[in-house]
């Protein structure tokens, strides 16, 4: 096949939003044929297992495929809604926005990109490391979708491709959250709903991370290394001029000046602050009040407890609304300090949330898609066809067989935390009746969650990074095909080494 005719075949592909939709009619589909059903619940809203029951058929329509991405935005009864991470992607595309006027993080990029000059390849196993870290202790991913604009110009400047760009950040985080050691939405939020702590199982569970980080990093460098030889290996080589141009860094030879430094260490203030207040401190560990403490001497003070409001949050309970506010409070305050004049602030936030809007669009539609779903009842029915097929089977094959059955169900449901509210009452009795220990139906639920959000559609990270990178998915598939692979052999053999061993 020629250039020509290959990139006419890349261009024909159908855009993010396009597969998106596709899905949700497919899901609409489905619903009329898939019979409708649901689980009783406690009080708390967890499955009670064995209480499934077939209901009448609820199909979707024409007004329901299109309102599912209103309601993907907005969230329903039995579906949150996606506007809190899209207005969080806005303003942290505002906030960059705000700091690009100032000229610090093109110069800093520019420096970092000369103090690597030949080592370029050591930023790979280090950044994934630190997203790895994220992933694994608190979930990290969505929160991800901030540092796409940081990390791809110095991937593009020292050589590289968008895909090692978006593999540094997504698959990084990506097998973090695959191994989720103390990760609370996925390995808490399960252990919780089997009455077990989150530390059983963390031998295997650091095994998984050590693994899995292992695997992923040789594979992105080795493609990085072919990327950064012949550029022509890059699956993504017709874009290479234009990615080159349109990240470039303008300031590669320029030095900081102070109020360039002052900003520098504000905005990595803001990521630092971000990532510790996300952290649940106190679900990691009972005793640590620290952050509480500290905000409730705060409030305390006569006058400037009420200056800053009676309503502050402690860090370690910050969710989506408070890392929103910090990013817009920051873009202000580093406005300001670097004395940009008001309608450059203004300009410059709106200018930023622009180019982070159609990310902010795709995480709704992706949500969409769950909407249906849950509105078209068969959601409950295929986790009952689950509970029915892996009755009655040998340990080793149970865990095998448990984990590729949250495969599909991860894709339906991409929700960490959700998934396992809506599963573990059944699955960790199941594991029970067979010998399998419920630390492992654990691991194998995240580890499955875990591999399939890394290139799952359903999934509004994935396709956030790559409406960022402006890749296709197709590619992004194609480009993770084989570690995908590599991924899941590797996890089967480390449940059935668990269930053995462990």
């Amino acid at each position: 096949m020629s250039d020509n005719k290959f990139k006419d075949k890349l261009m024909s592909l159908p855009s993010s939003f396009t597969i998106l939709f596709i899905i949700i009619v497919i899901m609409s589909i489905l619903t009329w044929f898939v019979p409708a059903g649901s689980y009783e619940v406690n009080d708390a809203g967890e499955i009670i297992a064995g209480t499934f029951a077939y209901s009448e058929q609820q199909p979707q329509g024409i007004w329901d495929i299109f309102m599912a991405p209103v309601k993907g935005m907005l969230g329903t009864d039995t579906t949150p809604g996606a506007i809190e991470v899209s207005l969080f992607i806005l303003v942290v595309g505002g906030f960059l926005g705000v700091v690009n006027k100032t000229g610090a993080l093109d110069t800093a990029i520019g420096q970092v990109v000369s103090a690597n000059k030949g080592r370029e390849k050591a930023l790979i196993p280090i950044l994934m490391l630190i997203f790895a870290l994220g992933g694994t202790t608190y979930g990290m991913a969505e929160e991800t979708l901030a540092f796409y604009p940081l990390i791809i110009p110095v991937m593009i400047a020292v050589g590289f491709d968008m895909l090692v760009a978006v593999s540094v950040i997504l698959l990084g985080a990506g097998v973090g959250v695959l191994a989720s050691t103390v990760n609370p939405f996925a390995t808490g939020v399960a252990s919780q709903a089997l009455g077990i702590s989150p530390g059983d199982g963390i031998v295997l569970r650091l095994i998984f991370f050590v693994v899995m980080y292992g695997i992923t990093t040789a594979y992105v460098y080795r493609y990085a290394s072919k990327v950064q030889k012949n550029r022509e290996k890059s699956l993504v080589f017709e874009d290479y001029e234009k990615n080159k141009n349109k990240f470039k860094t303008k300031n590669q030879d320029a030095k900081m000046n102070t109020r360039q430094k002052i900003v520098i260490v504000l905005f990595s203030l803001t990521f630092i602050v971000m990532v510790i207040s996300l952290i649940p401190w106190t679900l990691l560990n009972e005793n640590w009040t620290l952050f509480e403490t500290f905000n409730t001497w705060l409030m305390g003070l006569p006058i400037i407890g009420t200056l800053l409001g009676q309503q502050m949050v402690p860090l370690g309970d910050w969710y989506f609304q408070e890392i929103t506010m910090l990013f817009l409070a920051m873009a202000v305050i580093i406005g300001m300090i670097y004395r940009v004049p008001e309608k450059d602030i203004v300009s410059g936030f709106v200018e930023g949330a622009k180019e982070l809007l159609s990310v902010a669009l795709i995480v709704a539609l992706a949500r969409g898609i769950q909407v249906i779903m849950n509105e078209g009842m068969i959601t409950d029915t295929i986790l009952h066809f689950g509970e029915q097929a892996l009755s009655g089977l040998s340990p080793v094959v149970f865990s095998v067989l448990t984990y590729i059955f949250y495969i599909p169900l991860s894709f339906l449901i991409p929700s960490t935390s959700g998934l396992a509210s809506a599963t573990m009452g059944i699955m960790g009795p199941l594991g029970s009746f067979v010998g399998v220990s419920e630390h492992i139906v654990v691991t194998a639920f995240q580890s499955a969650s875990g591999i399939v959000n890394l290139v799952t559609p359903t999934f509004g990270v994935v396709m956030g990074a790559l409406a960022i990178a402006e890749v296709e998915l197709v590619t992004w598939w194609k480009y993770t095909a084989k570690l995908i692979g590599i991924l899941f052999i590797a996890t089967c053999i480390l449940l059935a080494i668990g269930v053995l061993f462990l």
